[in-house]
Formats: C-alpha cells, sequence, structure tokens
C-alpha cells in the first residue's frame, strides 16, 4: 500500500503516523512512538482502531540515535506491516525568513534549514536528523518539510518586528511565531465545528510543553506571543517565555555564563521547572502542595490571562477562545483558573461541560464562547504533503478534489 509517512522528531523521541490516501483526503491507520532513544529504547505502534501493531523494547546500542529510530520503524512498517510510502513529511520548527509554505526537500532546502538551527537549537538539529536519514536510504523518496512558522508570515510589519535596526530584520531577526501547523489545523477545525466563530475573533491557546497562543481574524493569524525563537511569549515546561534581555546580561556580566550555558538555561532549566523546583509536568505541580508548585501553576495561569488580553487587544475583541494541545486539552483545572483571568472579556464556565472535556465548555450566556478543541499536527502535515505532491489537487472543506 502506498502511504504518506509523517515524522515529528524529537530530542530522544520518534513520533510518527502513516495516513492512507483517497479522493477524501488522508486518513491515519497506524501511529506510534519510539521513545528512550539512546537509553531505553522502546516502539509502540497501534491502528486506527487501536489494536496495538507493535510493542518492543532494544537494547540502548541498537536505537542509538534519531536515524537508527528511522530505520527502526520504517523496517517495522515495512516488513511487518506492509506498508510501502509515496512520501514522507516532516515537522520542521523554523522556516526562518526563506520558507512562508511547505516545500519538496532537496540539497539546497536542507542546507537553508541547516543555517537555522541556531534559531531552534532544541528542536531544528532533530527535525533535521530523520531528513538525513530517510535521504541516505532512499534518496529519491520525496520528502516535504512543514514550517511551525508558516501561518504566521502573514503578520502585518508593525506585528511582525523589533525595535531594532531594520538591517537586522533584512537579516532575518523578526518575529516568526510558532506551532503554526497546530494553529492552521485549529482554524480548518472550527470551520466545521463553528463557522460562525471561525469568521471572528478567536484566541487559541496551544498549551503542552511547549506553549504559546495565538490571535486569528477570520482563520487567519495576526498575532502570536512567540517571537524569533521559541522561548518567547508564555511559560513553558523548560522555558522561561517573555523575560527581560536584562536578565540575559546579567547571566553573562555578573554571573560569567557562556552564551552556551545561557542557551543550556533558557531551553532546559527554567519554565515550570525553574519556578517549582519540582517538576515541568503540570500534572505533578497541580497535585503538589509545594509552595513551589503552587507558584509556577500561578504563574503559568497569570501569563495565559495576561497574553489573552493582549491578543485581544490585537483583534479589536474576542468571540472565542480555544483551549487545545495536552494541558489545553486534558486540565479542567487550567482552563477554569483561565476562564477565570478571562471573565472581564465576558467568558462566563459552565463547569460540568468543562469537567467533562465537551467541545463547548462556555455557558450559553457567556459573551466570548470558550471552546476545547484537540489539534492534530500530523494531519496537517499529511495534507500539505499530499497537496504539493499532487499539483492538480485543490482542498475545499478539507477535502481533495481531483481536476
Amino acid at each position: 500500500m502506498d502511504s504518506i509517512l509523517v515524522v515529528n522528531a524529537g530530542s530522544s523521541s520518534l513520533k510518527f503516523q502513516v495516513f492512507a490516501t483517497s479522493a477524501e483526503g488522508p486518513a491515519s491507520i497506524i501511529r506510534g512512538q519510539l521513545d528512550g532513544i539512546g537509553t531505553r529504547p522502546r516502539l509502540r505502534a497501534t491502528g486506527a482502531d487501536n489494536t496495538v501493531l507493535a510493542d518492543q523494547s532494544y537494547d540502548p546500542g541498537q536505537v542509538a540515535d534519531l536515524a537508527a529510530a528511522v530505520v527502526v520503524a520504517g523496517t517495522m512498517l515495512r516488513e511487518k506491516h506492509g506498508v510501502s510510502f509515496a512520501a514522507v513529511g516532516h515537522r520542521v520548527v523554523h522556516g526562518g525568513p526563506s520558507y512562508e509554505r511547505p516545500v519538496l526537500i532537496d540539497d539546497d532546502v536542507l542546507s537553508q534549514l541547516e543555517r537555522f538551527v541556531p534559531l531552534a537549537p532544541l528542536h531544528q538539529p532533530n527535525n533535521l536528523a530523520p531528513i538525513r536519514a530517510i535521504r541516505g536510504r532512499f534518496p529519491s523518496l520525496p520528502q516535504v518539510a512543514c514550517f511551525d512558522t508558516a501561518f504566521h508570515r502573514g503578520h502585518e510589519p508593525e506585528a511582525n518586528c523589533y525595535a531594532i535596526p531594520q538591517s537586522l530584520y533584512n537579516e532575518g531577526v523578526r518575529r516568526y511565531g510558532f506551532h503554526g501547523l497546530s494553529y492552521e489545523y485549529i482554524a480548518g477545525r472550527l470551520r466545521e465545528i463553528a463557522p460562525a466563530l471561525a469568521e471572528g475573533r478567536v484566541v487559541v491557546a496551544h498549551l503542552g510543553s511547549g506553549a504559546s497562543m495565538c490571535a486569528l481574524a477570520q482563520g487567519r493569524s495576526v498575532e502570536s506571543t512567540m517571537g524569533f525563537t521559541a522561548l518567547d511569549g508564555l511559560p513553558m515546561g523548560t522555558r522561561p517565555g517573555q523575560i527581560d534581555p536584562g536578565v540575559l546580561l546579567y547571566l553573562m556580566t555578573d554571573k560569567g555564563m557562556s552564551a552556551a550555558a545561557v542557551q543550556t538555561f533558557l531551553y532546559s532549566e527554567c519554565g515550570l521547572k525553574g519556578l517549582s523546583g519540582i517538576s515541568n509536568d503540570v500534572r505533578d505541580l497541580q497535585s503538589s502542595e509545594q509552595p513551589g508548585a503552587k507558584l509556577a501553576m500561578d504563574h503559568f495561569v497569570y501569563r495565559i490571562g495576561l497574553n489573552a488580553g493582549m491578543l485581544a487587544a490585537a483583534l479589536g475583541g474576542v468571540d472565542a477562545f480555544v483551549f487545545t494541545a495536552g494541558i489545553g486539552e486534558r486540565s479542567p483545572i487550567v482552563r477554569a483558573r483561565v476562564a477565570e483571568r478571562m471573565a472581564w472579556l465576558g467568558a462566563a464556565l459552565d463547569p460540568a461541560a468543562n469537567e467533562a472535556g465537551a467541545t463547548i465548555i462556555s455557558r450559553p450566556q457567556s459573551r466570548v464562547a470558550v471552546l476545547v478543541v484537540p489539534t492534530d499536527e500530523e494531519l496537517m502535515i499529511a495534507r500539505h504533503t499530499l497537496a504539493l505532491l499532487s499539483p492538480d489537487a485543490a482542498w475545499s472543506n478539507r477535502q481533495r478534489r481531483t481536476a
């Protein structure tokens, strides 16, 4: 069966999905993850009906890096389940100033993407490793890069720049925004479940280990809490979010930290983990009675509420607020606390609907509709990959129509 493989690589894990293609568009038939790469590798995969297709552990040396993980997962899919691939779609966090839409990967594209590693040192090298591994083994297999930055590229100039010399903007120092594949999916999904709201002013909160928020006007991104890198905006699992640049100067001049040490500090030692001194996992913090845990959660919710006001200003008001991603989809406590901070905007939560994880969790009289909409970045990548490799394909209402 010719299918599309979607790859989303992290530092020690490889998430993947296999999509069958048809006139109705891509449909997920296998999903899996190989985690614990280099330490305790374990491959798990399930079918569309949640049937377990694989659950196997490996010695660390067998899956020492992402390249080896790609080989192991690909071999399992081909040899045990008879899957053959027409193309591979990849999540690539940073497209820099060069790419505003998905692109077919060749040597020039790969070289360009390597230039953006300093802009996303936690993500970009891991995103590129599977691309290289697949190109080495299957050089003729089409691979498509789908960018987390692309959805935000239509921002107005005043929202897109920093107050620094224009020469730096021309070099690419500008506000990009991230989690674009997630926001693009949510914008499309809203057109299905709440078409009137989708045409209005919507704030989406992508709350996970990485967290950001986006302002949508008629389904188009007009502002984001993230900027030049994925460090900006909301506090995250291990990243601080918005921080005075003077703090970084202080760390380097008074604390003697090198640029490399500051980078590690910002990406790995801050956020909920740094503030709580306990954990970067919201589940741990919500169940803890330690003062640090309470402070971290208070700060997290406070900053979400604060940024909701900023995005409301960018939109000139808010018609709907959407929670998505791991925390947004699974934590009624966080949703309730954020909604409470948005009462001044007119948000009124329905506690029972919130506890049940309903799609609409606001009361009927709420001036701001509050929704929970699960995201699906992998499906978005599969759609982009299929569309890019089918130049005669047109998408309307999420359906692929052959000309």
